[in-house]
């Protein structure tokens, strides 16, 4: 068996066939059903013209639809595409168009933004519905019902040969605000993120008949609940290492969160690990928990990881008075690098710390490796398993992908440097991204929506500290003349143009925004009006 991730799930669904697989919403699947229900929605999209190399958007909320849609691609040797369901029609013209999508499987509220870009989209052909509760009309795209589609086709397991250079492939947003595909062949893949996870830091498997073993003697008894959106890479990440570790899935299909359902949720389905994305989900959990008349019994509970977004000293902090025999998980990684390692702490102005593992490094401006304590400031990079680049796209590639000293790099931008006693010190990306919620949002995409309101003459787009999301957009607005621009307004004509939670949350109001002699944005002066006020 090679390192290929259709052949591993299959594998781990034979030696663990009546073990539950995936709770969601009290319903569940062991993983025979999971396996089964995977291998017929693959022959119906294998019916409808889909095969080897082809990309299959998800344009779904949580779900098992979403883990069994994700391998019915895996078993064709297709490729899997991550939507946001946040995105606008601009956003999802862009991303259908670019992932070069022939197959798309969605939820049916989805059809009238699918039916408003499908047109500019020529490659997507094949829509698979999946229920949500909503009416809208499958023949508006000529969608097939998901559940239809699944009892019409074959539950034969009669697919051919695969290949661990397979792609995997994970759409995140780039530096000008449009997602970009990271590439991965599924065995790079595999051996960078989801092996060191399911290990828990112990030694790697040496084959995949391994990690099948592994599974059946070791799984089972670990019940695991992602509450973050599977369409990111940490949920996804942590769905499929739980998947193929044997053990158990928990989903909830909620839009929102909802902390009284997700400890509901714990407390039913015994739940030993929950995951969230820093301080914009822990809080409002947390805070339930201290809430007067708060009961549930969260005895299972041993462990609450975040990926995505690293949790605050004060939330942690808090997670430790209201559970206290629970332990807390930092995890450190990006679409780029795929998991790097666990925050060991943080330094003395409550920057993260984690250890620096083989494959990564702090590079100086010529490529060499940062010595221990000396100070100096660099880029954090991972070797070994790295991505094949970026999805159409050779210039960015070039940029992010690099090679040194006869070693190959991916250095995608996070600032670091390295402590006398081996540990990192995270600064921050290196670029001007704001990280909401564990939501990448990019200045220039909120700018150029901003400027196209009639009362915006200029503005710069910046991120400052805030308590819940990690950090909050803020706009500093040089206004046209005679106009006097208010959030309400900013924040609801942008809501039109990108998604929701790219819009500004504050502005301040200044005579000129200050630029540098060459045009570019002076995002240091702007952060400096946000965070002291000035110019409101």
């Amino acid at each position: 068996m090679e390192w290929n991730l259709a052949d591993m799930f299959e594998a781990v669904c034979d030696a663990v066939a009546e073990r539950r697989a995936i709770v969601c919403d009290g319903r569940a699947l062991t993983y025979r059903e999971l396996d089964e229900r995977a291998t017929r929605l693959a022959h119906h999209l294998a019916a409808q013209g889909v095969g080897r190399g082809d990309h299959v958007g998800l344009y779904l909320y949580n779900g098992n639809e979403y883990m069994e849609a994700t391998f019915a691609a895996y078993k064709l040797r297709a490729v899997p595409i991550n939507v946001n369901f946040r995105y606008v029609e601009g956003e999802l013209r862009y991303l259908f168009d670019n992932a070069d999508l022939v197959a798309l499987v969605h939820g049916r509220e989805f059809i009238p933004r699918i039916a408003a870009v499908a047109a500019d989209a020529p490659k997507l052909r094949t829509f698979v519905s999946v229920d949500d509760g909503t009416t809208e009309d499958l023949a508006t795209i000529g969608a097939t019902d998901y559940e239809a589609a699944l009892a019409a086709a074959s539950a034969e397991r009669d697919f051919g040969p695969r290949s661990e250079e397979d792609l995997y492939i994970l759409y995140t947003g780039g530096t000008t605000g449009m997602p970009k595909g990271v590439m991965w062949t599924q065995r790079d893949y595999f051996l960078s993120t989801i092996a060191p996870i399911l290990t828990l830091g112990g030694p790697q498997p040496e084959s995949p008949e391994q990690v099948v073993k592994k599974a059946e003697a070791e799984g089972g008894g670990l019940v695991m609940f992602p509450i973050a959106p599977l369409m990111h890479g940490a949920a996804l990440w942590l769905a499929t290492m739980i998947i193929m570790g044997g053990n158990v899935l928990v989903l909830t299909r909620g839009r929102r969160l909802d902390p009284d359902s997700i400890w509901r949720a714990v407390e039913r389905e015994k739940v030993v690990s929950l995951a969230v994305v820093g301080d914009a989900m822990a809080r409002p959990l947390v805070e339930a928990l201290a809430a007067p008349g708060a009961d549930y019994d969260l005895s299972s509970l041993f462990v609450i990881g975040s990926g995505g977004a690293i949790l605050s000293p004060a939330v942690k902090e808090k997670i430790g008075e209201v559970l206290p025999n629970t332990m807390i998980v930092d995890s450190f990684g990006a679409s780029e690098t795929g998991y790097q390692g666990s925050v060991t702490g943080t330094d003395a102005e409550g920057r993260p710390t984690f250890r620096l593992g083989d494959d990564t490094a702090v590079l100086d401006e010529h490529g060499d490796a940062v010595e221990p304590g000396s100070g100096v400031v660099g880029r954090l990079a991972r070797g070994g398993y790295v991505p094949l680049g970026y999805y159409k796209d050779e210039e960015k590639t070039r940029s992010i992908f690099v090679e040194h000293a006869g070693r190959r790099w991916v250095v995608p931008g996070d600032m670091a440097t390295v402590e006398a006693d081996g540990t990192i010190t995270l600064l921050g990306r290196g670029s001007v991204s704001i990280n909401s919620g564990g939501e990448k949002i990019y200045p220039e995409e909120v700018e150029s929506a901003l400027k196209s309101h009639p009362d915006v003459f200029d503005v710069v787009v910046v991120g400052v500290p805030d308590e819940r999301w990690g950090e909050r957009v803020v706009a500093v607005v040089q206004p046209r003349d005679g106009a006097r621009p208010t959030l309400d307004a900013l924040a609801e004509h942008t809501r039109h143009v990108i998604a929701s939670y790219k819009a500004p949350r504050e502005i301040h109001v200044v005579d000129s925004v200050v630029r540098s002699p060459s045009g570019k944005a002076d995002y240091r002066w702007a952060k400096k009006v946000a965070l002291e006020g000035a110019g409101t």
